[in-house]
């Protein structure tokens, strides 16, 4: 028996005192099963024996890839005890990708699922593969002591779209992910009385440790979702007495989209939280889902290296203010920088450089990126941000160019690299422009060689077999050639236009 007398500071820690009094209530819900605390323990125990049968101990790094099952949650509690280290993939992500993801965090084992078993097959050689029916629980064995840790090891590493066209590997350790459970239930008021729906991916920070950790180190029930559907989700409103969903502008536009396609009425009164972050949540759909609904969606800005940054407080008696993102999330450190350094005062935009209860440690194998996102501590965003008297923030623009498409990041610089990899194509320019449904998408300029020739379609077709579904740009523009500005690059500003005004006019 590990001793609990004074059990070190961990993740796993974290849930075992959320745990100690309510052993019986449930924590999980997955299907027909219901896990309670105690049942999520010993699975986790049960976990930490199968991992450690296959050789991974403290500072190994595992991972798994697939659509949403418990065993992403049993593997982040195992690996906190264990010291190890846990790397969860989008379950959206090509062959390309996996295999990019695994290579580079250097792990010793993939687990996959059913939906994802021939791309991880392509993707990662045979002896380093295991169905996630591996983790299934074993019945009785040991309560696996707890490795002697050092909370700012590594604990996490998540993939997320770059500038430079591979993915950025986030490092964050086992404090972050203690102090952010503990700053977003200050700020939203999470309890053991809340019942959290989650239907985001597990394989994306978001789904995984800002709403369903969070629901659990609370002591309260976490609902699972194989996969976001509309209806579903909806029903599970009903269903299981839901309290608190988080979810992406596109989401939430689905959700409606679905009602009103059928002229469907769901009841959403006992649902106090409605929480919508990982794109810009356009006017329209706030106010579409009120109408709907009766139910505000509560904006919320967090990136992958930093999180919370901003939001609204459950206790604030404060009206937020039309366009306001909220005020410093708990724990948050904010300075809004002009262009020679100095700090703007209030109305006056700049770039916001933030440190969260969770901020990044590094960016794995890229001592120069992490110079370059870190200033005395904290993360440059890349947003364009302003700040009211009151406090509260405002989103005034992106920097970056990352295009968000349904709460993915897109990378342009990866498209443009994929779609120069086809032999027809010399030159390729990506740009995001706003789209109604998802917020923005990605369209593609190209310029052939020289007596070659491929259609819109066919170029797609190749895309789809290179990157995510979500990344291929569906619309494409053939161009005699890319327009450039004054120093040489590409005048993406130009094309934006371009694309826009032609979408429009079509």
């Amino acid at each position: 028996m590990e001793n609990r007398l004074s059990p070190p500071a961990s993740v796993y820690n974290s849930l075992r005192s959320a745990a100690e009094k309510r052993f019986e209530k449930a924590a999980v819900v997955y299907g027909q099963e219901t896990i309670t605390y105690a049942g999520l323990l010993d699975r986790i125990d049960s976990v930490i024996r199968k991992l450690r049968s296959l050789g991974i101990g403290k500072g190994d790094v595992f991972a798994i890839y697939g659509q949403n099952h418990p065993e992403q949650l049993y593997c982040y509690y195992a690996a906190s005890k264990m010291g190890a280290v846990f790397v969860s993939l989008n379950p959206n992500l090509t062959a390309d990708e996996v295999g990019y993801s695994f290579k580079h965090s250097e792990a010793k084992v993939l687990f996959f699922d059913d939906h994802v078993e021939e791309i991880a097959r392509q993707a990662v050689p045979s002896d380093k593969l295991l169905h996630l029916s591996n983790l299934a629980a074993q019945n009785g064995g040991s309560d696996e002591p707890h490795a002697d840790i050092d909370t700012q090891s590594d604990f996490i590493i998540t993939y997320s779209s770059g500038t430079t066209g591979n993915p950025k590997a986030v490092v964050l350790d086992q404090r972050a992910q203690i102090d952010v459970a503990a700053s977003l239930a200050r700020m939203w008021g999470v309890s053991e009385t809340d019942t959290t729906l989650v239907a985001l991916p597990l394989g994306y920070l978001f789904g995984l440790s800002t709403a369903a950790a969070t629901g659990l180190h609370a002591g309260g029930t976490v609902v699972i979702l194989r996969r976001f559907h509309p209806r579903d989700v909806l029903e599970a409103f009903a269903a299981h007495n839901v309290t608190v969903y988080h979810g992406v502008p596109t989401m939430y536009s689905m959700m409606m989209e679905y009602c009103e396609q059928r002229d469907l009425k769901f009841d959403l009164s006992g649902t106090r939280l409605l929480i919508c972050s990982g794109a810009p949540l356009p006017e329209e759909v706030g106010a579409r889902f009120v109408a709907k609904f009766n139910k505000p969606l509560q904006n919320y800005y967090a990136l992958t290296e930093v999180t919370p940054v901003f939001g609204r407080y459950h206790d604030d008696p404060a009206p937020l203010p039309a366009g306001a993102i909220g005020k410093a999330a708990p724990g948050a450190t904010i300075k809004i920088l002009a262009p020679d350094g100095s700090e703007c005062q209030a109305g006056e935009p700049g770039e916001a450089f933030v440190r969260g209860a969770a901020t990044l440690k590094r960016y794995s194998k890229d001592p120069e990126l992490t110079a370059a996102t870190l200033k005395d501590g904290l993360f440059r965003t890349g947003d364009l941000v302003s700040r009211d008297n009151e406090g509260f923030y405002y989103i005034v623009g992106r920097i970056k160019d990352i295009i968000i498409r349904g709460g993915h990041n897109i990378s342009p610089a990866e498209v443009e690299k994929t779609i120069l990899g086809h032999e027809a194509i010399q030159d390729a320019a990506v740009v995001g422009i706003a789209d109604r449904i998802f917020g923005e998408v990605p369209i593609a300029f190209v310029v052939l060689r020289p007596g070659m020739d491929i259609s819109s379609d066919e170029l797609i077709a190749y895309l789809e077999q290179k990157i995510a579904d979500f990344k291929v740009p569906r619309t494409i523009f053939f161009e005699r050639e890319l327009p450039h500005g004054k120093t040489g690059k590409v005048d993406k500003k130009l094309l934006k236009t371009r694309a826009e005004q032609t979408i429009l006019a079509a």
